[in-house]
């Protein structure tokens, strides 16, 4: 591979708000990078690519005899449940329906939308339950439309049929064999691993699931996946409808661009596997949305998966060995060099209020965000601040989370959020009465804003995440 237009390729992932970005091509690595603040060593939360890694656990279980066909009635796994809209066309729900997209019921998601009904299962008691009161929208069969209830039906199904989460039937039957240890899988408050998303890996633990697929599911000598379900992914033929890419295809979890000849796992903000048999390539990818600069507007990875795919393609220039190019290999290392380190943003500045709100602790009314207390601790040596949430799930006990801040303009990488270490960095405004925290825990696409109006003993906290979401708190500092 061309390692100039590697080196192209990492420009890319630098304005299109990459995490990482990892190609392989014959079984080796060719490039590795890894963006600021991200850092090398760290799982990354990758959304929808976990509708995949069931889908793949989907294929085990029928090897394994688990399953006997993906023709199973879907209401027949749950015959101890009272289930809601029962009609016929509901009854004729299938496995293959269900790793198809094809379920017909009726859901507020898509493509291109909020994801509504999403966010309600997931604030559910009984998050199966929810999908399976759904009233239906269409035929089982007839109608493609992305929904991850789909895939929550399905980690529980495998939970069903093996006695185990989906965490820990992959521990033994997928995990295991290729050597990935150090995940995180989010459940539902019964216990069943999230189906649509929930799933934190590595970037290289990404690549090795991709790895699997490019060799018909052998790993070490071993038949993990059925090469038939491999090939079955290849030539999925269930067209996604959609008008920015009428050559895309889905089948079994799995994106397919057929025109390429690749297919990808998928996820929110293009966490991304992409398999390029013809080629001999495995790409991954993670990205987050981030903000610019603490008082900058916010950016989220929108780029085509086409342009990604193409530029893979680009990069090979041989099947062989290509001559060397010491100073094309030199760039590329430099390239990745400085992708890794953190670009700052304007220095924070300082306040006369900073010593004086610094150890202070500030309580809030019960909100959206759980939040209970924030403490700031502005005038220690490492400035840093420290919150109480409420436990989720509910009812489970308050915890403590915070992390070192950064008013130099550079993040402060440390301390402990719920799923990763935190990365903050500060800045006081040009008045000194306001402070604005940008944090984020690495891996988590979680960035946010938090800034601070202090006023004697009350604050008026603006909460501002960049995918979109804004709150306002009022709190009152302990006496």
């Amino acid at each position: 591979m061309s390692s100039e237009r590697l080196a192209r390729l990492v420009d890319f992932g630098s304005s299109n708000d990459m995490d990482s970005l990892l190609v392989t091509r014959h079984g080796r690595i060719v490039l590795e990078a890894t963006y600021a603040p991200f850092q090398a060593g760290l799982k990354h939360r990758v959304n929808s690519v976990t509708k995949s890694v069931i889908g793949s656990l989907i294929a085990i279980a029928l090897r394994d005899g688990r399953l006997d066909n993906t023709d199973r009635r879907v209401v027949d796994f749950f015959a101890d449940r009272t289930i809601a809209n029962l009609d016929e066309r509901k009854k004729s729900i299938t496995i293959r329906h269900l790793l198809d997209m094809t379920s017909g019921l009726a859901w507020q998601e898509g493509l291109d939308g909020w994801p509504e009904s999403f966010l309600a299962m997931e604030r559910s008691a009984d998050w199966q339950q929810f999908v399976l009161d759904r009233p239906m929208a269409e035929t089982p069969g007839t109608v493609f439309y992305y929904d991850s209830g789909n895939s929550q039906l399905l980690s529980a199904i495998l939970s069903k049929v093996t006695g185990k989460s989906a965490l820990d039937y992959a521990r033994e039957t997928l995990f295991g064999p290729l050597g990935i240890e150090d995940v995180l899988w989010r459940g539902d408050p019964q216990g069943v691993s999230g189906g649509g998303a929930g799933l934190y890996l590595h970037p290289r633990d990404m690549a090795k699931l991709g790895y699997l697929y490019l060799r018909g599911g052998l790993w070490d000598g071993r038949q993990i996946l059925p090469a038939a379900w491999i090939e079955g992914v290849r030539q999925a033929n269930v067209d996604m409808r959609e008008s920015w890419a009428r050559d895309l295809r889905y089948g079994s979890q799995f994106w397919v661009m057929s025109k390429q000849d690749a297919y990808l796992a998928v996820g929110y903000h293009r966490q991304l596997i992409v398999v390029m048999p013809k080629l001999d390539i495995v790409a991954v990818a993670t990205g987050a949305s981030r903000f610019s600069t603490p008082s900058g507007t916010a950016s989220s990875p929108r780029y085509g998966f086409g342009t990604l795919v193409s530029q893979l393609a680009a990069a090979v220039t041989s099947d062989a060995a290509v001559a060397a190019d010491p100073a094309a290999t030199a760039e590329l290392a430099e390239r990745v060099k400085q992708v890794a380190i953190d670009k700052p943003a304007p220095k924070g500045g300082s306040s006369a209020l900073a010593k004086a709100v610094s150890g202070k602790t500030w309580r809030f009314a019960s909100n959206d965000l759980r939040f209970r207390s924030i403490t700031l601790r502005l005038d220690d040596p490492v400035p840093s601040f420290e919150y109480e949430a409420d436990g989720v799930p509910a009812g489970a006990p308050v915890a403590r989370f915070g992390g070192p801040i950064g008013f130099d303009g550079h993040y402060r990488v440390g301390g402990r959020m719920r799923y990763g270490p935190s990365a903050a960095r500060g800045a006081w405004s040009d008045d000194g009465k306001s402070l604005a925290l940008e944090v984020q825990t690495l891996g988590n696409d979680d960035a946010a804003r938090l800034t601070y109006v202090f006023d004697g003993k009350t604050v008026e906290l603006n909460f501002e995440m960049a995918l979109g979401f804004k709150l306002k708190l009022q709190g009152r500092a302990d006496d």
